[in-house]
């Protein structure tokens, strides 16, 4: 029998090589032919004598697969949704037959009474780890990275993950990696006994072949008699030491907000108490639970498809044609300028590093030595790599380097006077037709390109801090950028590997704007007496990562009155808060200015004494007892507050694809994951019930909290910010 996306070695000495190696793709992923074919070779291989054994691999160079096809992901939604109008009970049962197809074929593959081993060649994620852990033996590249990272989508391993992974390892370690969607590395794997062994990859066949020949029973540990657990049974000694630990473990890094996580608890506890065969059917039927949660359905649309397609282009101007970019330049070798050259000299772009000396310039290229020494200590990266890229940074303060470069990245002190003064430099210096972008946070692009002698060819690029880490980019149009330099600047994103967003132009573009309602609501919650610590676990609990307190530490109080007096020299005394104006203002006069200064919303001790809350800020305002704040509402206000503002900038036309607010939500500054975003939180609950929750606030805290007419319009209307934007069309196209 013939495979399209298999192929078959032949039969040597009883043992049979499978090459995974799908046609038209970069990666191989889970669909339903492939689903089809691996069911209909278990089954021939189980009814050939002459085969003994099967080696499970693939063909792609440095990956196995990267799991499940978003097609067949969301045809399964679509298909439930659709059976779910008109019969509710019908749509379930065939949702819970649909989500155990995966894990039917891996367990009939494990009790078929052929020895399988998987060698692991690269990337093997999702439900080829689960298809690896099914299988009798498991051999990995020393360069292969695996894991089950399900939970960061909303949803979890649901194809034995749950249940294999607690059989292999100890209880504890299983549940950190299935909680935190971790990626293991092929050594840590081996440590956790989730793999046997570790080669170099032109081994890995042979060395699979050899676990073979040695006799690999085709029989799983779990499956004979007197089997026991890694850490024993959950009714015991150690269950007792593990179990509570775990319960509130979990409390602590989810404030109990993502379903996915909360079935991965339940399904370890009750599954390590079954059989396999019954503990996989309790997987199966948590599985099937979390699917029909909105949590998840937010979460796989932000978080997998959506940043998928954003990844890939979506946004990109369709008539202008790739961008060859050999060189760019960045100018001011700051934290931020010093972050940039190093990503984009990673990316194996040769860079420009200018700053006003040699000096200025040296100290940011020395950054990107920092960052390599350490990688190479960690054994993350070799000293020849450390080399390498460092060779690409070329750092100056001569404007003539800019003679040939295709993009300038504008990286200087956040002064309208001082970034014109360079761009106005820059423009002299550059070729026609080069790209020059300014990674401005907060001034409006527009009035930047004023100093550009063509506007055309002037962009946004907002990065976000440390760049190394932070995935987001906002890349703003000003009102003549032009569709090259937008091409250019999306393609300059994507090969850093960065997620771009594409947003028009505005004061604070969206990010910043959602970022300081965060931060404004705290302060009014300070100024009304909420106690600080209640301010920021509130926000923790809502789903953020950081409080808004000790965000504004990090990106510094005294940037905060900055942006404020310069808002109220552009806009006027209105546009400010005075309260907020007057709590920054008596903060930083007390030299507490944020983390960078040893001070401000927190004290930050010498090590390795921990931050804490500054105990004077109950001096600041009359202090309201804990019993006569309403945790749940101030969650509310810091979900309802951001959300609103991301809805202000669609209504504006400053976002126009919900998708992009979502996702920029989430990778920028952390909005609550499981909510899918800021748009998605509003459609996730209803655009009808968002407006009467806003409508509450409103009554009670003010006309921040007023529903905007495109919101009261939509909830008249029945619709939703992704119908009403058509964004499922965008996600189909892309």
């Amino acid at each position: 029998m013939t495979y399209k996306n298999f192929t078959l070695g032949p039969n040597e000495e009883g043992i049979v090589v499978v090459t995974w190696d799908m046609p038209d793709r970069s990666m191989n992923v889970f669909t339903e032919e492939v689903m089809g074919e691996i069911d209909a070779m278990v089954d021939a291989f189980a009814a050939d004598e002459s085969v003994k054994g099967v080696v499970f691999t693939s063909g792609k160079a440095g990956s196995f697969t990267g799991g499940a096809d978003l097609k067949m992901l969301r045809g399964m939604f679509d298909a439930f949704e659709a059976k779910r109008r008109e019969d509710k009970d019908a749509a379930v049962a065939e949702l819970f037959t649909r989500c155990g197809e995966m894990g039917r074929i891996w367990r009939k593959l494990e009790t078929s009474g052929k020895p399988y081993v998987a060698a692991i060649n690269g990337t093997c994620m999702g439900g080829g780890f689960e298809l690896a852990l099914a299988c009798h033996g498991r051999v990995a590249a020393d360069s292969a990275k695996m894991g089950l990272p399900e939970v960061k989508v909303g949803i979890f391993p649901g194809a034995g993950g749950t249940q294999r992974v607690p059989r292999l390892t100890d209880t504890q370690s299983a549940l950190q990696m299935l909680l935190k969607g971790e990626t293991l590395s092929a050594a840590k794997a081996k440590g956790m006994k989730l793999i046997d062994e570790v080669v170099p990859a032109d081994q890995l066949v042979e060395k699979a072949k050899d676990m073979l020949r040695a006799g690999l029973k085709p029989v799983k540990a779990w499956d004979e008699k007197g089997f026991k657990l890694p850490s024993g049974p959950v009714y015991s000694p150690a269950g007792a030491q593990v179990w509570p630990a775990v319960a509130s473990l979990y409390r602590k890094e989810t404030s109990d907000n993502y379903p996915g996580a909360r079935a991965i608890v339940k399904c370890v506890y009750e599954g390590l108490l079954l059989p396999i065969d019954q503990a996989l059917k309790v997987e199966q039927r948590y599985f099937t639970e979390v699917l029909q949660t909105t949590e998840a359905a937010m979460m796989i649309r932000s978080l997998f498809v959506s940043m998928q397609a954003l990844n890939k282009g979506a946004r990109r101007p369709k008539d202008v044609g790739p961008t060859e970019l050999g060189k760019i330049a960045v100018i001011g070798a700051g934290f931020m300028g010093a972050g940039i050259a190093h990503v984009a000299a990673k990316a194996g772009l040769s860079v420009v590093l200018l700053d006003r000396d040699q000096e200025a310039a040296d100290k940011g290229r020395a950054h990107s030595a920092t960052v390599m020494e350490g990688l190479v200590k960690k054994g993350r990266a070799t000293k020849e790599e450390a080399e390498a890229l460092l060779s690409r940074i070329t750092a100056t303060p001569d404007y003539a380097a800019l003679g040939d470069v295709d993009l300038v990245v504008e990286a200087v002190f956040e002064d309208r006077k001082v970034k014109a003064e360079v761009t106005k430099r820059a423009a002299e210096a550059m070729k026609p037709g080069a790209i020059f972008a300014s990674n401005t946070s907060t001034i409006p692009i527009t009035s930047l390109a004023e100093s550009f002698p063509d506007p055309q060819r002037f962009i946004g690029i907002h990065f976000f801090s440390p760049v190394e880490k932070m995935m987001l980019t906002e890349i703003i149009m000003g009102e003549e950028t032009g569709s090259q330099a937008l091409a250019t600047a999306l393609d300059f994103v994507r090969a850093i590997k960065k997620t771009p967003i594409v947003v028009n132009d505005t004061r604070g573009f969206f990010a910043n704007r959602c970022v300081l309602r965060y931060m404004s609501e705290a302060y009014d919650m300070l100024i009304e007496g909420v106690p600080a610590a209640m301010i920021e676990n509130a926000a923790r609990g809502a789903g953020m990562p950081v409080g808004p307190l000790a965000l504004n530490d990090e990106v510094a109080i005294d940037l905060s009155q900055k942006i404020m007096r310069a808002t109220i020299a552009d806009l006027g005394e209105a546009a400010v808060d005075a309260g907020h104006l007057k709590l920054v203002d008596a903060l930083v006069a007390e030299g507490r200015i944020g983390r960078k200064g040893g001070k401000g919303f927190y004290d930050y001790p010498e090590k390795p004494a921990k931050k804490h809350l500054w105990p004077g800020l109950k001096n600041l305002f009359p202090q309201k007892r804990p019993e006569e704040v309403d945790f749940t509402e101030l969650k509310q206000r810091f979900l309802v507050t951001m959300a609103l503002e991301a809805a202000r900038t669609m209504e504006e036309g400053v976002v126009t694809d919900p998708r992009e607010a979502d996702v920029g939500s989430i990778l920028g500054f952390g909005y609550a994951p499981y909510t899918g975003g800021t748009i998605s939180y509003i459609d996730g609950m209803g655009v009808k019930t968002f407006v009467a929750l806003c409508e509450t606030l409103e009554a009670k805290h003010g006309e921040r909290f007023r529903p905007t007419p495109l919101l009261r319009e939509m909830a008249e209307r029945g619709e939703s910010f992704y119908s009403r934007f058509g964004a499922a069309a965008l996600v189909e196209a892309a």
